[in-house]
């Protein structure tokens, strides 16, 4: 088991601070995916699982009830998937990310999925505002046979309200790690005031990136031609090939076109890792 799945104790040190921590365990039972074990401490919260393929997929909705994410909020996320467990977690809206205020805000996932399960990590869009100072880390531990999706959506300033992303800083760090061993490492960070915004080595300009990527499958010639075709859109997307790994990567300006993109790829990739068709949640049309 992952080792980072101690829950940490509420803390509030102002009245403008929270520090929340959701804790959710879902195991295997008459063939079936049950919601087990569900702790939280501070604002956040998993809403009814729910069911819509069927009892052998556990859909589960993390919500953060005030809304946006505040300088020196903390929110510690860990997911656990028992063995032939079966859950997909998403979101009910897009994350928000203000101002920093002065202190940085951050973000820990650890997920932990054990032989034969598979999780499916699937949030709405991350906003952050200008000034926005976070960090963020993505842990996943994935058994022999363990599968997994995650994908994620950065948006960085509200364009559509004419802001641009000018000041703030934006940490990340992304592990994956397959019966211990390290099978993607990603770090990386982004200074609003600075030239990795612009630079063809970064954003290059652009407002938003995305990123799919599939654990525990390998597509053939034809599939991953097929997968590129379908997410050749407004934009910059690319698919590629890793050992027993699909990434999907977009730069673009648009957030709806990025998430088009990401579903593209999840109703290519899901039939061929987990032999299921992609059904979309109904609060991502609300």
């Amino acid at each position: 088991m992952n080792d980072c799945l101690a829950l940490p104790p509420l803390s509030l040190d102002s009245r403008t601070r929270w520090e929340a921590s959701l804790r959710l365990g879902f195991v295997q039972r008459a063939g079936g995916t049950i919601l087990a074990e569900r702790r939280h401490a501070g604002p956040l919260r998993v809403q009814k699982p729910l069911h819509p393929e069927g009892a052998r997929v556990c859909h589960a909705v993390i919500v953060h009830p005030p809304g946006g994410v505040v300088g020196g909020d903390a929110l510690d996320i860990d997911i656990t998937a028992g063995c032939d467990a079966h859950a997909l977690l998403t979101t009910p809206g897009a994350g928000k990310w203000y101002r920093a205020n002065g202190r940085a805000s951050t973000q820990d996932v650890c997920i932990d999925v054990a032989e034969g399960a598979a999780l499916e990590w699937l949030p709405q869009e991350t906003l952050f505002y200008r000034d926005a100072e976070v960090e963020m880390t993505h842990e996943v531990t994935l058994a022999a046979n363990a599968r997994y999706i995650g994908t994620e959506v950065l948006c960085f300033g509200r364009t559509a309200s004419g802001e641009t992303f000018d000041s703030g800083r934006i940490q990340q760090t992304t592990r994956i790690r397959r019966e211990g061993k390290l099978v993607w490492h990603e770090q990386g960070g982004i200074d609003g005031a600075g030239p990795g915004m612009h630079s063809p080595f970064g954003l290059d300009g652009h407002t938003v990136c995305a990123t799919f990527i599939a654990c525990g499958v390998t597509l053939d010639t034809s599939q991953l031609r097929q997968l590129r075709e379908e997410i050749g859109v407004t934009g910059r997307s690319g698919a590629t090939q890793l050992p027993q790994m699909v990434v999907v990567r977009h730069l673009g300006r648009s957030s709806e076109t990025a998430r088009a993109v990401m579903v593209a790829a999840w109703r290519r990739l899901r039939p061929v890792l987990l032999q299921r068709e992609a059904v979309i949640p109904r609060l991502w049309h609300t």
